[in-house]
């Protein structure tokens, strides 16, 4: 929108008249010299207003778009005369709006600016010169100079390629002749496993034709089935019993089995070496009772060991085994050998007893006698 501001100052000479939202972009002078053109811009803003509007939001200069949206979000929720909120104004809120898109279109200018030096800088960078359009844009220097760059680089680019195809070449012929060996082994085994059954049939038959069949055990009869499992493949199942039959066992159980050999047997060593030195203990017997504790912990971190082996492979989670501890199995040995001291005591007293019992009958017997005897006399 254009109008012309007429300036006039015939009879004010030390004071002008203008308006803050006008900015002078053409000046022109006309044959009269206190007539100037203006052109108001109808996008402008000053720098205060657009200050106002960022405070207004409680903005910064600079932010994004999604900032300046969520904070008038924020305002409108207060302050919409239709948010039902106690803050609500309709002044404030127009104010609000007005701030709103001011600060909007100020941000889009931005980013729109600087959209536009990012591309002048490159279009700046970009070669402008006609010779840059030959040559697939290679080289530098003078057109005979560009020209030799440009037919070294073909040449280079050419031998790259001829590489590329020879080792492409290479490895299809390394895949085929891998494919080939591949089918004569499998081919090999197919007839080594034929062979195989043919021999084994030949052997079937030869001792059928023998008689060594006729004296079986079960002949004549139906096969006896095996016992059926719905939760595994019958196959498997089968196999599995017979692997039970002949005595197999997996490893883990092997292992489980040697584990609790193998702790039963320490713990009874402890309580019979305990045993072997008895009550009182002398400084020498102590001194051999530590020396065979320090080789329980030993044997007890092996047997550690042997655990987490264990452990690794068995395939119950909850048929893991825990780590046994040398103090608790020295002090459960110690318990043990308290309670078998206590019963050879009992055992002890208790033989006593009974044998001063019959040395009482005995002398009651022997008395008894003597006075029939003297009676008799």
């Amino acid at each position: 929108m254009k109008w012309l501001c007429v300036i006039l100052t015939k009879k004010i000479r030390c004071h002008l008249w203008a308006l803050s939202t006008m900015i002078p972009t053409k000046v022109k002078t006309f044959p009269y010299p206190y007539i100037i053109e203006h052109r108001m811009l109808s996008g402008y803003k000053s720098k205060d207003n657009i200050k106002d509007s960022y405070r207004l939001l409680k903005l910064q200069e600079g932010c994004s778009l999604d900032d300046v949206r969520n904070s008038f979000r924020n305002l409108a929720k207060q302050y919409h005369p239709d948010s039902g909120s106690i803050t609500a104004d309709s002044a404030i809120f127009m104010q609000i709006e007005a701030a709103y898109r001011t600060v909007l279109s100020d941000v889009a200018k931005k980013m729109k600016s600087s959209e536009n030096e990012e591309e002048t800088k490159f279009k700046s960078k970009a070669p402008q010169h006609r010779q840059y359009l030959s040559f697939e844009g290679i080289g530098f220097g003078t057109p005979s100079q560009r020209e030799r760059q440009y037919k070294q680089f073909r040449v280079d680019r050419a031998a790259e390629q001829v590489m590329e195809y020879r080792k492409q070449k290479l490895e299809s012929q390394y895949a085929m002749n891998a494919m080939i060996a591949k089918d004569i082994r499998q081919s090999k085994k197919i007839k080594i496993t034929q062979a195989i059954d043919r021999l084994v049939e030949d052997l079937i038959q030869e001792s059928m034709a023998k008689g060594d069949f006729d004296n079986l055990s079960g002949k004549g009869k139906p096969l006896q089935k095996f016992s059926y499992c719905p939760h595994i493949d019958p196959m498997t199942h089968n196999l599995n019993r017979i692997l039970i039959d002949n005595g197999y066992q997996p490893e883990w159980i092997q292992m489980q089995k040697e584990i609790r050999e193998t702790i039963e047997e320490l713990r009874k060593n402890i309580v019979a070496s305990r045993n072997k030195l008895g009550e009182p203990m002398t400084p020498c017997r102590q001194k051999q009772w530590s020396q065979f504790c320090e080789q329980v912990i030993e044997d007890i971190k092996k047997l550690n060991k042997r655990i987490n082996d264990f452990n690794l492979i068995v395939p119950i989670l909850n048929r893991q085994m825990v780590h046994f501890n040398a103090e608790k199995e020295i002090a459960r040995a110690q318990a043990a050998y308290e309670i078998l001291m206590e019963k050879t005591k009992t055992i002890d007293v208790d033989t006593k007893e009974n044998e001063q019992e019959k040395v009482k009958i005995f002398r009651l017997k022997s008395s008894f006698l003597k006075w029939i005897n003297l009676m008799l006399k």
